[in-house]
């Protein structure tokens, strides 16, 4: 999953434009992927999944990033963060849309953990896409881009917008603001 998401992750993270004083976000970091560059990259990194093995996986993996304070990982979902409000100046997630229960509740989560000015990106195959990959409905629901900014944007965001590397590309990386 990694490789086959590496260039998706890759343009999420450009347009995160983490810096060393930024305190980092990551929804469902699964395999570790974007882990390794936002620890060396931002300030502090916080690393919520749904999985207990991928939350034990990044402690063993980045112990001396935990021992220093610069990391955490934290078992959790999207719908209910155990993170307190205003906590993260840029939070991204990528590929993880298709397992929340709502994107309502997602979205205004992260808009509670999310500081005033900070920025969200939420990476993506939209469901034009999805549809057509045979993905079990029980497991995966697509979602159409256009629902998925109509969300951002009733939680309270601003500046919605999805972003593509190129027009042919089929994921899309929405950025917004609060």
């Amino acid at each position: 999953m990694n490789r086959h998401n590496a260039k998706m992750n890759a343009f999420a993270l450009r347009l995160l434009e983490p810096g060393a004083s930024d305190r980092v976000l990551e929804i469902g970091f699964g395999g570790g992927l974007n882990l390794p560059w936002l620890i060396e990259t931002a300030g502090f990194v916080a690393g919520i999944d749904r999985s207990s093995s991928m939350v034990q996986q990044a402690r063993t993996r980045f112990p001396e990033a935990i021992s220093a304070g610069n990391a955490v990982f934290q078992e959790g979902n999207v719908e209910a963060l155990p993170l307190g409000p205003a906590s993260f100046g840029k939070v991204c997630t990528v590929n993880t849309i298709y397992f929340w229960s709502s994107l309502d509740a997602g979205f205004a989560e992260i808009y509670r953990v999310l500081a005033p000015g900070g920025r969200a990106i939420v990476g993506f195959l939209p469901k034009e896409w999805m549809d057509r990959g045979g993905f079990p409905t029980d497991i995966f629901t697509s979602r159409a881009t256009d629902d998925v900014i109509a969300s951002v944007k009733k939680a309270g965001f601003r500046d919605a917008r999805a972003e593509r590397p190129e027009t042919t590309t089929r994921w899309v990386v929405v950025v917004a603001n609060k």
